[in-house]
């Protein structure tokens, strides 16, 4: 999950994510683990609820 978030991060969604957790103060390797663990929940909530992945879905705020 690791080198999959690493190379993730040539998708602006990921490197938003990833420079804000930067401006957060983590370093750079704990910042990946933070993509890695959220590509993780994404794909718990594509398998929990059964629907396919949509890469443009916005949620709530």
């Amino acid at each position: 999950f690791y080198q999959a978030a690493f190379t993730s991060l040539g998708r602006p969604d990921s490197r938003a994510f990833y420079d804000r957790k930067r401006a957060e103060g983590k370093r750079h390797h704990q910042a990946v683990i933070a993509l890695a663990r959220r590509r993780v929940n994404v794909l718990w909530a594509i398998l929990h609820k059964r629907q396919p992945f949509r890469e443009n879905f916005k949620m709530a705020a």
